[in-house]
Order: C-alpha cells, then structure tokens, then sequence
C-alpha cells in the first residue's frame, strides 16, 4: 500500500505577505468581537467590503459571524452590487441591517435633506443607525493607502458621542495594542484591512476565489465624460449640456454612489489581469474614480469628522 502524502512544509516557517495581512486583520476581529459588547460589519457590496466578510467568516469559522452587518442604502447604488450583497448574505446567514437615507429623510433624522448632496447623507444616516441598533463597534473597509485622510486614521479609531473623529486625539497601538476603552454614547470604527493596499485586496480576492460584482471585470457600458472620469449612463445622473453618451469597454476600480462612481478603460477580465493592471496604476482607486473625494484637497477627512466612514 502506497505511503500516504505529506503535506509540504516550508523549511523558513515564514508566512508570505498576504498570510500575514490575513492573519492580522483575522486577530482584529476576534479582539473586536471579545472585546465589545455589540459590533456591527459596515458593508458595501464592494470589493473591500466583501473581503471583510470572508476574512470575517474565516475568524469565526465553523461557527457562524457572530454580528450583523450594516448597508447605507443611498438609493444609488449599482444593482450588481446589490444583487451580490443579497448572495453573500444568504450563503452565510448573517443578519443584515439596512439603513436608508429615504427612510432617514421621511422620519425627519435628516432635515433640510434637498440642500445636502445624497453622499453627505449617509453620515445621519449611518450615525443614527449606530445609535439606534447599540453598535459599540464598526468594522469599515478603510485602507490608508486609498487616500491621505485615511492614512491618518489607526485600526481602532476612537468616535466621541456625536459620533465624530478628531484626527488629533487618536490613540497609539504600539505592539499592536488597542485600546477599545469607551465612554457612554462613544463608539469605535475598526479597520482589519487597514494595511492592506489594492493590489493585496485583489492578490487575496484571486487567492480565495472570491465572489466580487461582476462591474468590476471589463465589460461594454455606455458612458460619458464629466469632471475628466467616465460616469455611466443611467436616469438617476441626467445629461449636462455638451456631454455625448458612447459606449466603451471599461471596468470599476471601486463601487459607490453610481452618480459620483467613475469606471476605466480598461480590457481585463480576469484577476490575473486586473492585478497586472492595477501594479502599474499611478493613482489609488478613490483619486481616480471617486467624485466624492474631488471637491476639496479635504473632502475625505471633512466626511470623516462629521462621521463618515
């Protein structure tokens, strides 16, 4: 009878770079769940967001994600990414809490709401919603190569109890020691992938064959030029005067409001070549694509302090 396989082993011991990374944010959310009495998973649909969940599930797995997760729901948002959201929730059984900004804004939560653009509206939204359910603790996709403000901010971001973050008082993690203290009506936002860059997102994405709306592989779209990005064509972001519709072969570089959300053009289909692709981008994700992030050189960390994600 044959000899069974033995598993190979490495002869250094030493984890790769992603291993690690994993290993890491894994830590970071069983610190998070011991240590806080209600945390919630804050979930986009995107591409960070949904390595958060199978980096949360490998936490806690064979047992299920101990928390709820959390959508804004902008009423803008592409339905690609609902529709993965709706398959992601029902493979794992989590229980998903939807807050919407049109319910936010019937219930009176968000007044003057016609003078405010929909994306600032995810902040009462999303303040109301901590506040309302009892999360002590708020797991975001933040990563600090994305975007300056975002660089600033620690694993553990302390919020105070109008739910807004001082960049100045933000606590030291030496030893990858955090300090989760909080005061009544106080919450914290937690980063596991804070270390991550977009290049280990999709390294680790192609690695665990995981399941990513289908926007963000190449794919014909018929779009327009506005404020120098590619915006699509859709009822919800009417035509200005001079634009011209024309349909590209493009892909998403991330996944937010579809009237602020900009696409590439670009032709790769596979990881392999989305990886290719992104290991020679001159600009994150967010400076690319995101119109949200365009309207001052501080519109992040001004979101940010206001609550924003």
């Amino acid at each position: 009878m044959a000899e069974p396989a033995m598993a190979s082993t490495r002869s250094d011991y030493q984890l790769s770079q992603l291993d690690q990374l994993e290993a890491e944010s894994i830590h970071i959310f069983r610190e998070v769940a011991s240590e806080f009495e209600k945390p919630v998973l804050m979930f986009s649909g995107g591409k960070d967001s949904i390595v958060m969940l199978r980096l949360a599930e490998k936490a806690f797995y064979p047992a299920k994600i101990p928390f709820s997760i959390l959508q804004v729901d902008t009423g803008l948002d592409f339905p690609e990414v609902m529709e993965t959201r709706d398959r992601w929730v029902s493979r794992l059984g989590v229980n998903l809490v939807v807050a919407s900004i049109d319910d936010a804004i019937k219930n009176g939560i968000i007044p003057d709401a016609a003078k405010i653009s929909r994306n600032r509206l995810q902040i009462p939204t999303l303040l109301n919603a901590i506040e309302e359910n009892g999360f002590t603790a708020a797991f975001g996709g933040g990563r600090r190569d994305e975007e300056k403000a975002r660089a600033k901010e620690r694993v553990y971001s302390h919020r105070d109890e109008f739910g807004q973050w001082d960049p100045k008082m933000q606590r030291p993690e030496l030893w990858s020691l955090y300090n989760g203290r909080l005061h009544e009506g106080e919450h914290m936002r937690i980063f596991p992938i804070s270390n991550w860059t977009e290049l280990d997102v999709w390294d680790y994405i192609g690695r665990e064959g995981i399941e990513i709306p289908n926007i963000y592989f190449s794919h014909q779209r018929r779009v327009f030029e506005r404020d120098g990005m590619l915006m699509s064509e859709t009822p919800l972001n009417p035509l200005r005067e001079g634009e011209v519709v024309t349909e590209r072969t493009v892909r998403f570089r991330t996944c937010g409001d579809i009237t602020l959300t900009g696409c590439v053009e670009s032709t790769a289909s596979t990881i392999d070549e989305i990886i290719a692709e992104v290991s020679i981008a001159k600009k994150t994700e967010r400076g690319a694509t995101r119109g949200d992030d365009r309207f001052s050189e501080a519109a992040m960390e001004d979101r940010k302090k206001e609550g924003y994600f």
